[in-house]
């Protein structure tokens, strides 16, 4: 079976580098899904409350008889549930869908500024991974504004922050960030969920046939290749085993460039929410 590399976060934990989503699979079909990505060779599954097939997931993991410790599932915290004490109280609804003791990640879903209580989720999860039902903590679609507040306001930094990230949106200010502070990328949408021509930009067809790949190989080849954390979705085993099959070639320094290049700078590639407007 193919051995995929691993990232240390800052907690000490080591984390699959790529993994298999589940943002928008059905409840009624995640448990298959999930079963076929671990099927294919996956052991980095990646969910949240709000996608509501946290039992899937779980169900999936159970059947398949896989040892805990060979498994690393993330769940995150919806942003409602960040005010007070609540943070508490959705991690065990969280584990209890899962059928787990514990998660290998939970994270902060959203920042939700208007709101103003990503500080205080922040703190509670720092208090979830010290009771044990987490073993890092980090968050997503969090800002360079955001993080800084959370490491002014608790002295910790996330382990991770996961953030629409994909060739014509880089957030090179969340990289910088997190290259600075010992805080590691992860990155959804990574094929920029359909919603431009990503395929038939020349930089990533011309990597694609270099290498003998597909476009979507190569693209996430460049996540790989970036130090990224990365966790393409599909629901067809096909695609999920082809995904997966992105170990046997690295693009050359000249092809990562071509595709970096692809960046706009100004944020005009973003496909999904914007951190500031999402509350």
């Amino acid at each position: 079976m193919t051995t995929v590399p691993t990232i240390t976060l800052n907690s000490g934990h080591a984390i699959p580098q790529l993994g298999f989503g589940v943002f928008l699979v059905p409840p009624a079909e995640a448990e298959e899904a999930v079963s076929t990505s671990l099927e294919v060779g996956y052991r980095h599954i990646d969910t949240a409350a709000i996608y509501g097939n946290e039992e899937g997931v779980g169900a999936a993991i159970a059947k398949s008889g896989i040892p805990r410790d060979e498994l690393f599932v993330t769940t995150k915290l919806w942003n409602d549930r960040q005010a007070g004490e609540a943070p508490h109280d959705a991690i065990r609804e969280s584990l209890e869908k899962l059928g787990l003791d514990y998660v290998d990640l939970y994270l902060t879903h959203w920042p939700t500024p208007e709101k103003d209580t990503y500080s205080n989720a922040w703190q509670k999860l720092i208090e979830i991974r010290d009771a044990g039902l987490a073993r890092s903590i980090g968050v997503s679609n969090h800002l360079p504004e955001h993080l800084d507040r959370l490491v002014k306001d608790t002295g910790e930094v996330p382990a991770v922050d996961q953030i629409e990230l994909h060739p014509a949106l880089q957030q090179r200010d969340v990289l910088e960030w997190g290259a600075a502070n010992g805080m590691h990328i992860e990155s959804w949408g990574p094929l920029g969920q359909g919603k431009y021509p990503l395929f038939e930009n020349p930089a990533v067809v011309a990597a694609a046939e270099a290498h003998g790949v597909t476009p979507a190989q190569a693209v996430i080849r460049w996540h790989l290749d970036r130090g990224f954390i990365v966790f393409p979705k599909s629901t067809h085993r096909e695609r999920m085993e082809q995904n997966f099959d992105v170990f046997g070639f690295e693009l050359t320094a000249d092809e990562i460039a071509a595709i970096d290049a692809l960046d706009a700078g100004d944020g005009s590639g973003r496909v999904g929410a914007h951190p500031l407007e999402l509350n």
